[in-house]
């Protein structure tokens, strides 16, 4: 074909992606023609008898091949999608899932209950990662405390810029392996963490996309995937004040192992197990 027009390019790259088993195809083409041209998805439309230039074709078929390479979305055009917000992501830091958005619909909701007493509340996110989700719980619920940390630079940075361009109260990040850094002293009402809970040997078997790509640090929960769910619950206990919660996101099959991981820690006072959209048992809630 001498000419591509988006109309034509799109079409030729929905079947290429086909064939390429590369997940929702239309979609990703059009997310990626977008960022080739520097346009919304809507002006794809729009504008869909457009010509494209040599460099415009030479920019898309780049992004293609990153894709076709497994490269997610989200690092080609370095932003994901989250709650109400487009947050900026980059390699080496996890990708926001929507099932993740249970945990902020869930902290919101406790924290709204908090806010009616007429208590200001002090939140910690263990594990930032992008920032999206104490950033997402901040911006829904705005007359609380918020800190949050992270061991990777890499995602302490992004979540920092993350910080910047889209929270609307304040939020202090720092450097921190879980609470090790944080004094054993109560003093948060909620406790929050996305942690590593895919076994370690489960991880080879995952989607190349998540397995070659996305930060391992972030994936692997050890033997039986629960290792960072048995350091938090170790330190949470003495941070917490008293009715606090701690809010952990948990692999969907892992409800009856954390129960009874649960058992062994004498402050937990009560555990409450929350399913996402997809029926799973994605939290689980410990009240102090």
């Amino acid at each position: 074909m001498d000419v591509w027009t988006i109309k034509s390019i799109l079409s030729w790259t929905d079947t290429y992606f086909s064939q390429q088993s590369i997940d929702s195809p239309r979609l990703t083409a059009e997310i990626l023609l977008a960022q080739a041209l520097g346009l919304r998805r809507l002006d794809l439309y729009l504008q869909h008898d457009r010509p494209l230039e040599k460099q415009e074709l030479a920019a898309f078929k780049l992004l293609i091949r990153r894709r076709i390479a497994r490269e997610p979305v989200a690092y080609i055009t370095g932003r994901k999608g989250f709650f109400n917000e487009q947050f900026k992501v980059a390699p080496g830091v996890l990708i926001p899932r929507p099932d993740t958005e249970t945990l902020v619909e869930t902290a919101v909701e406790i924290l709204s209950k908090i806010k009616q007493r007429g208590r200001q509340a002090r939140v910690i996110e263990l594990g930032v990662g992008s920032g999206a989700v104490i950033i997402s719980i901040a911006n829904a619920c705005k007359s609380h405390f918020y800190f949050g940390n992270e061991l990777s630079s890499v995602a302490l940075a992004t979540a920092c810029a993350n910080v910047k361009a889209f929270a609307q109260t304040p939020i202090s990040l720092f450097r921190g392996d879980w609470l090790a850094a944080v004094a054993p002293k109560p003093l948060f009402d909620l406790i929050l963490s996305n942690p590593p809970y895919i076994p370690s040997a489960d991880i080879e078997s995952l989607e190349p996309e998540v397995r070659d790509h996305e930060p391992r640090q972030a994936l692997d929960g050890g033997p039986d995937g629960l290792d960072a769910v048995r350091v938090i619950l170790a330190q949470a206990g003495d941070r917490l004040l008293p009715s606090g919660r701690l809010i952990l996101e948990i692999g969907f099959d892992q409800k009856s192992m954390v129960k009874r991981l649960a058992q062994g820690f004498s402050w937990v006072a009560e555990l409450d197990f929350i399913k996402d959209l997809a029926g799973h048992h994605r939290l689980a809630v410990f009240k102090k």
